[in-house]
């Protein structure tokens, strides 16, 4: 059993938009990003993403273009010599009620079982509640992100109270 980082992406990994990242061109990854992801792979962590993207079905979003973002972004990551071991996504909207809708800890779980991960020495990082509380509700720690915190600094943090 391993121990991960789960990672929200919008408004973590890159820029959030109110009406949704939905191509390429409005996926922009913050600075500091791939930096913040080579220090966590020094310290033997898992990096995987988990996040809601009910733009799927609203139509907004097709799963190939989602899936051509997240390519992009693990070619951007390997650019820079890192790389993160899985993305796990819901597509469904609020009301849907699914298991896998953070603040529900579905895909936590789901990302847990198939990587062998240990929950209790792993951490969320995100930037709303729902991250926070899809983490509690899995078993696994979580880090808040504050608004304008860059991911960089809060794992340097993070690393050095290891």
């Amino acid at each position: 059993m391993l121990p991960a980082i789960f990672l929200d992406r919008d408004g973590v990994i890159n820029q959030e938009r109110k009406d949704y990242v939905k191509n390429l061109t409005e996926f922009k990854i913050f600075d500091g990003v791939a930096e913040a992801i080579v220090l966590l792979r020094k310290k033997n962590f898992l990096i995987v993403i988990i996040t809601n993207q009910s733009a799927i079905n609203r139509k907004l979003l097709d799963v190939k273009t989602l899936e051509n973002i997240h390519k992009y972004f693990q070619e951007y990551l390997k650019s820079n010599n890192t790389f993160i071991d899985a993305i796990y996504y819901c597509p469904h909207l609020p009301e849907e009620n699914c298991f896998c809708r953070k603040p529900k800890p579905g895909l936590i779980l789901k990302a847990a079982e198939d990587l062998k991960i240990d929950l209790k020495k792993s951490w969320m990082i995100g930037d709303l509640k729902t991250d926070i509380d899809a983490a509690q509700s899995a078993g696994c720690n979580s880090i808040l992100l504050k608004k304008n915190q860059k991911l960089l600094d809060v794992i340097k943090e993070f690393i050095n109270s290891f």
